[in-house]
């Protein structure tokens, strides 16, 4: 037999490697390929330090190199867990080689964007040294031997040249839960204190990524810490570490809630200047919007294209009743009366829109909620006085929105909390990760409810939810309405926080999120129907055209690209929701059966 095949849920998958060499030299391959690429980062890459990071040092790695020493590191350690060393087996529990060939993808990927970016910032590849060659030639090496290696430790290292197609095919795949293989063995009973510790230590780690990234000083270094990261998330996955840490965080769900809570509140902690606690601010905006609009999208299944116009509302009643000298309505409400305010001027439009709208299904119904995005911004742009009654004071928006201040704690001051210093972005960060977790909270319990559950049948089938007794014209308007207040809920603070609203804000498209596009594609990227989902695509949508100002003219390009990808790789989207999961590859399991 030439290739191994392995069932669960139905499905077969090839775990023949992709090029036929015998095991050992495989393991020897990419052990050897991945000592000489650490080796090769303390060599000097270029010798001049005209390109970001200063690689021309021999002997200290630095920028994109890090990278790479990382990336060869991670490698050496899947691999010789797959390898059975003692100490390191509880790291694969897969038990097979699939980490080692996705963490030597991500150092082969890093490292060669980094010297093809050389080549052409510099003019050349006479601009290499010596080590960035080296580098170049390790890193093939490795990627050589990991994808000699089998992806199932029981699989035979050689194969047919059909078999070996089919392996690359099956990595591709094996992101996909339930395509990866045979299920895992059991986990080693742990203490339990055992068991809070390692989730503690995923969320530092995480959290110690996620400040890295944030952090990257040049575009450069942020792509190749894209490249690395997505590819040993990969590997994380494939061998099984992600499962594991599934399971410990449904055996202790408070204390993984309280662990998620408590690092991103230290994360203002990490940063000595405003700038990136900005772009979190931002993105904690982005992604609780992008919530709102999952429950309409992912739960109830309706196509809101005009969704940015609540998040707008929310924003300019916000603007009008915090005492802006712009407003024209000249009030000044509480933060607690100016929050409930936006909120329920959102509800309303909510309501309002969706009464008359949501009886249509589908296109019309998408085609609908565009023109009340477009009326919505076209009103507030007229509303100044001499188009329309002067309420927004049209183009120019409403300006010098004080900051908040809740029982005598001014957000845009610097404060000293317990010793700690907060600046004023990091006093607005906390609050909205504040909302965030009431949105997390709102969307969690809405979801597992019964009126959640109908939601997910209206979704599915509304005629066969109708016949079976839900009243789906309510139940639709109803979850119109609760994203309409999440949506306003969080405008109210992005007002404060940018100190001005304009009508150029709010469109469906645009270079800058929040937009509709950007929310719909957060949504659907992220995994429609989950928390986690939304929150990661809102994440990547708006810190990747913050951190790549040189995407800024290709943005859209290299938006549709991803789309494209994405929906013919994984159309569920990064993290699924199961059910969808299973409807989406149904045809794939039918024929592995077959």
């Amino acid at each position: 037999m030439t290739s191994q095949q392995s069932q669960q849920h139905g499905t077969a998958v090839d775990t023949t490697p992709v090029i036929p060499l015998p095991l050992g030299t495989a393991r020897v391959l990419t052990a050897a390929g991945a000592a000489l690429t650490v080796l090769s980062t303390f060599l000097s890459w270029t010798w001049t330090d005209a390109f970001p990071g200063n690689l021309t040092v021999t002997g200290y790695p630095g920028g994109l190199q890090l990278l790479t020493l990382t990336g060869a590191l991670l490698t050496l350690v899947h691999l010789l867990a797959a390898w059975g060393i003692r100490g390191l087996r509880m790291l694969d529990p897969a038990g097979g080689h699939g980490g080692t060939v996705w963490t030597a993808a991500g150092t082969f990927a890093a490292t060669w964007y980094t010297l093809i970016a050389i080549a052409v910032q510099l003019g050349g590849l006479a601009n290499l040294e010596p080590g960035g060659w080296v580098a170049g030639a390790a890193a093939l090496l490795t990627l050589t031997g990991a994808l000699a290696l089998p992806l199932d430790r029981r699989a035979t290292a050689t194969g047919t040249a059909r078999g070996r197609l089919a392996a690359v095919r099956d990595i591709m795949r094996t992101l996909h839960p339930g395509r990866t293989g045979r299920p895992l063995p059991p986990a080693r009973p742990l203490p339990g204190w055992a068991e809070i510790l390692l989730i503690a230590a995923a969320f530092g780690i995480s959290l110690g990524v996620l400040t890295y990234g944030i952090g990257t000083r040049y575009g450069e270094l942020f792509t190749g810490f894209l490249f690395l990261t997505g590819f040993c998330a990969a590997g994380l996955h494939q061998a099984g570490l992600t499962t594991r840490l599934a399971e410990l965080t449904a055996r202790h769900r408070n204390v993984t809630v309280a662990a998620a809570f408590v690092a991103a509140a230290l994360f203002p902690l990490t940063q000595d200047t405003d700038e990136y606690t900005l772009i979190i601010v931002n993105i904690l905006i982005f992604a609780t919007v992008a919530l709102g609009l999952n429950v309409v999208v992912g739960l109830a299944g309706l196509l809101d294209l005009g969704y940015v116009a609540f998040l707008g509302v929310g924003a300019y009643t916000a603007a009008l009743v915090s005492g802006s000298t712009a407003s024209t309505l000249h009030v000044r409400f509480p933060f607690w009366a100016a929050v409930l305010t936006g909120a329920a001027a959102s509800l309303v439009f909510g309501v309002v829109i969706g009464a008359p709208t949501l009886r249509l299904r589908g296109d019309y119904l998408a085609i609908v909620t565009l023109g009340f995005g477009e009326i919505f911004r076209l009103a507030v742009g007229n509303l100044d006085g001499q188009s329309g009654p002067s309420v927004t004071n049209g183009p120019n928006g409403i300006p010098n929105i004080p900051d908040l201040e809740l029982f005598g704690y001014n957000f845009g001051d610097k404060h000293s909390v317990g010793g700690i210093a907060l600046s004023p972005f990091a006093n607005y960060y906390l609050l909205m990760l504040l909302f965030t977790v009431i949105v997390v909270l709102v969307f969690s319990r809405a979801g597992n409810s019964r009126i959640g559950r109908a939601w997910i049948a209206i979704r599915e089938d509304e005629t066969a939810a109708t016949a079976m007794g839900i009243n789906a014209f309510r139940l639709k308007l109803l979850a119109f309405a609760l994203g309409a207040t999440l949506a306003g809920l969080a405008g109210t603070v992005q007002a404060h926080v940018a100190h001005t609203v304009v009508p150029e804000q709010y469109v469906f498209a645009g270079p800058v999120p929040p937009n509709s596009a950007f929310l719909l594609a957060a949504v659907i990227l992220g995994g429609m129907g989950t928390i986690t989902g939304p929150l990661l695509g809102a994440a990547l949508l708006y810190l990747i055209p913050a951190k790549l100002q040189f995407l800024q003219d290709y943005q859209l390009l290299a938006f549709g690209a991803a789309l494209i990808l994405l929906m013919r790789f994984r159309p569920e989207g990064i993290i699924p929701n199961r059910r969808q999961q299973l409807e989406f590859h149904e045809d794939t399991a039918a024929k592995a059966e077959a």
